[in-house]
C-alpha cells in the first residue's frame, strides 16, 4: 500500500468529483449515441469501496443506460449452469454501460475459499476466463477490470462502523466474519486470480482504496481515460410561456388523499 497521505478536504474531494461526473454524462450520451456496449467489474475485498465508488458513477447518469448489476445468491438451478451463464443476460445492448458490483469472479473468490466449488472446477474457471473475456471483446464489449485493494486494519475499521450504524448494519452478514478469518485464503486466491486473468487483452486495474475519497476519484478518472469517448452536440431548449387557462378547476382538497406534512 502508498504511505498514508494527509485526508482530502472534503470541499476539494466535492469539486473533483463533480467534474469527473459531468465527463461521465458525456461519455454516457456518446455510448447511447454511437451504440457502443461498455461493461465494468468491481471487484476486491469485503468493505473495500466498490458499492460507494459505483454509486457516485451511477448518481446523475440515465438508469436505462447505465445499469447496475448487483447478483444475490445463486439459485439452485443457476448452480447447476455453466457458471458464466447466469451473468451473460445481464451484459449491455447497444448503447448501454453495465457496472457489476461483482462478478463472475465470485469463482476465483468466495465462491473458491468458501468451497462452493471443487479445486476441479475453479481450475476450469481460471482457464475459461481469458477465453470468455476475449469472446465478449471481440462481440464489441469494452470490457474494464477494477480491483479494489484494502487493508486488514482499513477493513476492521469499516465493519465496525457498519455494525455499529442502523443504515449500514445491512451490509455486514455472517459472510464477512468468514471471509475476514480467512484473510490469507483470500490474498492467495486472489494471487492465482490475477496470475491467470490479468492479460494483456483485458488487464486488472488496482484501486488502492484505503483512502475512499481517492479511490473514488482515481478509479473515475481512470475510467475515463480508458474510454475515447467525445463530447456529442446537444439538441437546445427553451422555455416558452405557458398557454393561457382554458377554465380548469381543481377538485376540492377533501375529495384525495395527501401525505400528512409532518415537516
Amino acid at each position: 500500500m502508498t504511505n498514508k497521505r494527509k485526508k482530502l478536504k472534503k470541499e476539494l474531494y466535492e469539486n473533483k468529483l463533480e467534474r469527473l461526473q459531468v465527463e461521465l454524462v458525456k461519455l454516457q450520451e456518446w455510448v447511447k449515441e454511437t451504440g457502443e456496449k461498455v461493461v465494468v467489474v468491481f471487484e476486491g475485498r469485503d468493505a473495500a469501496g466498490k458499492g460507494g465508488v459505483i454509486k457516485r458513477i451511477a448518481q446523475y447518469l440515465n438508469p436505462r443506460i447505465v445499469r447496475i448489476v448487483a447478483l444475490g445468491k445463486p439459485t439452485e438451478r443457476e448452480e447447476s449452469q455453466w457458471y458464466f451463464q447466469r451473468y451473460v443476460p445481464h451484459l449491455p445492448a447497444a448503447g448501454e454501460v453495465c457496472l457489476f458490483d461483482r462478478s463472475w469472479y465470485n469463482a476465483a473468490g468466495v465462491d473458491r475459499v468458501m468451497g462452493f466449488l471443487t479445486p476441479e472446477q475453479v481450475k476450469e474457471f481460471l482457464r475459461s476466463c481469458p477465453e470468455f473475456e476475449n469472446m465478449l471483446i471481440r462481440s464489441g464489449i469494452r470490457l474494464i477490470k477494477f480491483w479494489f485493494s484494502v487493508s486488514s486494519k482499513e477493513q476492521d475499521k469499516r465493519f465496525k462502523d457498519r455494525i455499529n450504524n442502523p443504515m449500514k448494519r445491512w451490509k455486514f452478514s455472517p459472510m464477512d466474519l468468514k471471509s475476514r478469518d480467512r484473510w490469507e485464503e483470500y490474498s492467495q486466491a486472489k494471487d492465482e486470480m490475477f496470475a491467470a486473468t490479468d492479460t494483456n487483452e483485458c488487464p486488472w486495474w488496482t484501486v488502492e482504496a484505503d483512502d475512499k475519497r481517492r479511490a473514488r476519484l482515481n478509479s473515475i478518472a481512470h475510467l475515463l481515460n480508458l474510454i475515447p469517448y467525445e463530447e456529442m452536440p446537444s439538441e437546445t431548449f427553451e422555455l416558452p410561456p405557458r398557454p393561457p387557462a382554458k377554465g380548469y378547476e381543481r377538485p376540492p382538497k377533501g375529495e384525495q388523499h395527501f401525505v400528512p406534512e409532518l415537516y
